[in-house]
């Protein structure tokens, strides 16, 4: 059960806020259902069935010391580029989980990929979208700004680059 007033991550929408419960009637069925308000710039709302909240993957955001090793699992790790039709469906997939890690993979593996190549429209959709869920978590876990979050995140991905960029040939 979630409490009103408590952040929580919905897949694929990212960090959002429980609100009111409210008691509606859709589709001729009455029910009860949480009022999420997404946290990004959007700030949608969405009503959620109070007993369909885990049976969608909504679960508490993350805590501090888990984004402290998610930033540092992500700027250590070494993401292999599978081929593309095998990569399309790992990439939805990870999306649809919401979580940090599938997230912080998508942006590590679409971001080396982008070095390589431009990326498609499909894979550049899906990088600023786990580019913003990501960001919009940070910044709540943290208590920053998401332009600060943004900055830390694209501070870690460079300083990654740095470490795995092969040596520049030396020229006499």
């Amino acid at each position: 059960m979630f409490v009103v007033g408590h952040k929580v991550v919905y897949p694929s929408r990212g960090p959002c806020l429980v609100g009111a419960v409210v008691r509606k009637v859709i589709a001729g069925q009455p029910g009860n259902y949480y009022l999420l308000t997404t946290l990004d710039d959007a700030g949608d709302s969405v009503l959620v069935p109070l007993d369909k909240m885990s049976a969608l993957g909504i679960r508490r955001l993350m805590t501090k010391s888990e984004l402290a090793r998610l930033l540092g699992r992500l700027a250590l790790s070494s993401v292999k580029v599978p081929r593309w039709h095998q990569r399309a469906f790992a990439d939805l997939k990870r999306l649809r989980t919401g979580s940090a890690c599938d997230l912080a993979d998508l942006i590590e593996l679409l971001t080396d990929l982008n070095e390589r190549r431009p990326l498609g429209p499909y894979e550049r959709q899906a990088l600023v979208k786990a580019r913003r869920i990501l960001i919009c978590a940070r910044a709540e876990v943290a208590g920053e700004s998401k332009h600060a979050a943004e900055e830390r995140l694209d501070h870690v991905l460079e300083a990654r680059k740095q470490r795995t960029a092969p040596p520049k040939a030396k020229t006499h």
